[in-house]
């Protein structure tokens, strides 16, 4: 009997150590929140010296992307149970809780900063439909020539984007009701109430009877799919998926006050803060869609990237609306003229591209090269 109990006391300690082995970077993300909060008036201070600057951003951006990691490993162990479409239904939604937790962290910390939904917001557009498409498209078509994917299902997801970002990014420019390019409270109503319908429209058609357009025939399908086993039950992936969601979203206001620093000690484009936010939510989902698309599973890096883009503007923008609203915030969502040019090209480019079912390495490389564009953009004067 004694040995029994011993044997059991043993397996227990050893299944502790192994969870703490396998999640150990939420360990570190949790120290690391806890660290921050204690430490946060001294490292504010501190910010002055240019090694505690780097070293402060440096810890919290790296501890951020390797948390935000932890987020997709246990979307993808839900994914693998629930199946296609849900699997990067659940990845998508919960890339775009962080990032409207996150957004909703930094308005509300500090001075405000009124375009910075509207940055962010067209920072993932050009991240993920410019560089992360492009990288996918390019590295895919490298190793298997020409990749496949479902044309209903690719031209879905782009026939509920692109009327949502124009009415949310284009439209506030060509409003009268205003002076800035910001919408009033009828027009706000509007957008919100349109991006909501939309996306839940688009929803029941994903997982209702339209199922099967964002999934390839078994036998098109060239790609063997990896099954990657969890050692959790079903609500044990749940339950970590949203212990990493936490720690991102408190370091993230965190991580805001070195690049506020950055932006205004050496005058650099408001925008960076933006496109660094949409960097750290996206980088998740890039390696798992130029994961897919290196395995021959373009759909599933289809249905990764689009989902994304649409659940950030269907979901983000309605809900930063009633956050501004209700905290009394500007939000200026109209982009330049610049910006515009580049977002109506990127959708003009991905309606060539996704309007047959099948990509090559050309496609690719206008993808990335309209984001290094995007990037060297930024420095305008």
């Amino acid at each position: 009997m004694a040995t029994g109990k011993s044997a059991t006391a043993a397996g227990d300690r050893s299944s502790l150590v192994a969870f703490l082995l396998r999640e150990k970077v939420l360990g570190v993300a949790l120290l690391s929140c806890a660290v921050a909060f204690y430490f946060e008036h001294e490292l504010a201070s501190a910010l002055a010296n240019p090694l505690i600057l780097i070293g402060v951003l440096a810890w919290l951006f790296i501890v951020i992307l390797a948390t935000a990691i932890g987020v997709v490993r246990h979307a993808e162990a839900l994914s693998h149970r629930l199946g296609e479409p849900y699997g990067t239904l659940v990845l998508t939604l919960a890339i775009t809780g962080i990032e409207v937790m996150s957004i909703t962290a930094v308005m509300m910390h500090g001075e405000n900063n009124p375009a910075l939904v509207r940055d962010t917001l067209f920072s993932v557009v050009m991240i993920i439909m410019g560089g992360m498409v492009g990288i996918s498209l390019l590295l895919g078509a490298f190793r298997h020539k020409e990749l496949s994917f479902n044309l209903q299902g690719a031209n879905a997801y782009l026939g509920v984007i692109i009327p949502l970002a124009v009415f949310s990014l284009v439209l506030p420019d060509f409003t009268r009701s205003t002076g800035e390019p910001t919408l009033t409270g009828m027009q706000k109503v509007m957008v919100g109430v349109m991006a909501v319908c939309l996306y839940a429209v688009f929803l029941l058609i994903q997982t209702g009877r339209h199922r099967a357009f964002f999934s390839l025939p078994e036998t098109e399908d060239a790609g063997p799919h990896e099954e990657e086993g969890s050692p959790y039950p079903l609500y044990g992936s749940l339950l970590l998926l949203v212990g990493y969601i936490v720690p991102i979203i408190l370091l993230v206001e965190q991580l805001a006050k070195p690049v506020d620093y950055i932006i205004e000690t050496l005058d650099m484009p408001a925008a960076i803060g933006g496109v660094l936010m949409a960097i750290l939510v996206t980088a998740p989902e890039a390696l798992g869609g130029i994961r897919s698309a290196l395995a021959n599973r373009l759909q599933q890096s289809v249905n990764i990237f689009l989902g994304s883009v649409l659940a950030t503007i269907g979901l983000t923008v309605p809900i930063m609306l009633m956050v501004s609203s209700a905290l009394g915030l500007e939000l200026v969502l109209g982009l330049a003229g610049v910006d515009m040019v580049l977002l109506l090209l990127i959708f003009a480019v991905s309606i060539v591209t996704f309007s047959s079912g099948r990509t090559h390495v050309l496609q690719g490389a206008v993808h990335f090269l309209i984001f290094v564009a995007f990037l060297m953009l930024l420095y305008r004067g």
